[in-house]
């Protein structure tokens, strides 16, 4: 019982980091998803995108 308070700790410590991580992950995948479709309205390709015969 003399360690029960540093494994919670711990234990709290390892989920509020996993879900710090997961949650900037996600955000930033919605940035990078919104900045993605900003640049393909203006007219920038990905060279990885399929191109139509002729471009």
């Amino acid at each position: 019982m003399t360690h029960a308070f540093y494994v919670y700790a711990s234990y709290g410590f390892a989920a509020l980091v996993t879900v710090a991580v997961t949650l900037w992950t996600w955000a930033d995948g919605r940035v990078r998803r919104r900045e993605l479709a900003s640049l393909e309205a203006a007219g920038i390709r990905r060279r990885s995108a399929r191109t139509r015969a002729g471009e």
